[in-house]
């Protein structure tokens, strides 16, 4: 039987003058990781390594250290203003402090393979792992990029068309450097890792709004704003969505109320959830967080806990019911709208996976953005389950 994932995880605090450093992190972590038995070692096994953004500058050194002091060749990881980590027993989640989570794997060798950022929207990517993809059934990839790439719904899309994975993941959140380690250390477009059809996963998507309308339809737009909807005034439509309360005062709308783009062909009602960017009172129109076509259906949603927490456990018991083995790890990744932001102190998200799955090595981040399939959503946490 092969051996559990094993997670450490380690932040500064009072008590350890020394803890913001990333050495002195990283050397809690090993030492943790230490007493739950051996790493595997050289090209059997695969690292991931999550790090707040207080520490992003120093990610390239803090693989360098796990990777001599394991003997662990492959890692894989990026930067988040906030981020997850379960060692089995603990839930935590870290924000503004330096902190770091580790999760080390027994992966066979010829199970996983790792791309770097150069090969992205070229022909090179195609040439050098297109074989290896056919070859390993691969059928997952976990994907991180950096949210600064103009072209990355474009880059998501063509990397799923080429290559046939299902793609998960975010982009990196900082207040520095945008950080993605795949081998190497590098800032821009996207790069990851990719599962031979071996390794045995599931993975769900859960949305942190829910609709308080139907579907319409927009019937004149441009570009990013949207001028009528079913043939009325767009903010009309809108205000009558929203009720007569948040109507008169759309201010108090903004960080609750959003546009959606219900994803068509979806057999499960899916849709990306965009920002509310601008109002034209006089004219009637709306602007939102993303570019709109004539016909395109649209919808509004709200955003509140018991939202999150009613999608979260939904995703989380369906789950539930696909595995049929045990958890050996998992990776989440969650919106940055989400956390204690949302579902409050003291872990209160990862901890409510806990609740329903039981508690299992876990790593994370708070990203910028998150991957499902070939889409980048936002307000949603997408977490994938190694059996």
């Amino acid at each position: 039987m092969s051996a559990p994932f094993r997670v450490a995880h380690a932040g500064a605090n009072d008590d350890d003058v020394a803890g913001g450093h990333w050495s002195a992190l990283t050397r809690r972590c090993l030492a943790a990781l230490s007493e739950q038995g051996p790493v595997p070692t050289g090209d059997a096994g695969l690292g991931f390594v999550y790090v707040t953004d207080r520490l992003g500058a120093h990610l390239s050194e803090i693989i360098d250290h796990l990777r001599l002091s394991t003997g662990l060749k492959h890692w894989v990881g990026t930067v988040g203003i906030g981020i997850v980590g379960n060692d089995g027993s603990a839930a935590m989640e870290y924000f503004d402090a330096p902190a770091m989570t580790v999760m080390v794997t027994d992966l066979a060798a010829d199970s996983f393979r790792l791309f770097e950022q150069q090969e992205i929207g070229t022909s090179a990517f195609s040439k050098q792992h297109g074989s290896w993809i056919e070859s390993h059934g691969a059928q997952l990839g976990l994907i991180h990029g950096d949210p600064r790439s103009h072209r990355l719904p474009a880059i998501l899309e063509s990397l799923a068309d080429s290559s046939g994975l299902y793609l998960v993941g975010g982009l990196a959140s900082s207040r520095g450097p945008y950080a993605l380690a795949a081998e190497h250390v590098a800032e821009g477009g996207v790069s990851g890792v990719m599962f031979s059809g071996a390794v045995t996963v599931a993975t769900g998507l859960s949305q942190g709004c829910s609709p308080i309308g139907p579907v319409h339809a927009i019937t004149e737009c441009d570009s990013n704003i949207v001028m009528t909807i079913d043939d009325r005034p767009a903010l009309e439509v809108f205000k009558q969505e929203i009720g007569e309360v948040l109507a008169r005062n759309l201010n108090r709308a903004a960080g609750y109320i959003f546009a959606a783009l219900p994803v068509k062909a979806s057999d499960t009602g899916d849709y990306l959830v965009r920002n509310l960017v601008g109002i034209d009172p006089n004219k009637g129109w709306i602007a939102i967080g993303d570019l709109v076509a004539k016909g395109d259906p649209i919808m509004f949603t709200r955003r509140d806990k018991p939202s999150a927490e009613t999608d979260l456990d939904r995703m989380l018991a369906k789950l539930k019911q696909r595995i049929e083995k045990p958890i050996r790890g998992g990776i989440y990744v969650s919106c940055l709208s989400r956390g204690a932001n949302l579902f409050g102190p003291d872990a209160a998200e990862t901890r409510r996976i806990n609740a329903q799955l039981g508690d299992f090595p876990l790593v994370g981040f708070f990203a910028n953005g998150e991957i499902s399939h070939d889409r980048l959503y936002a307000h949603t946490g997408v977490l994938t389950l190694f059996t």
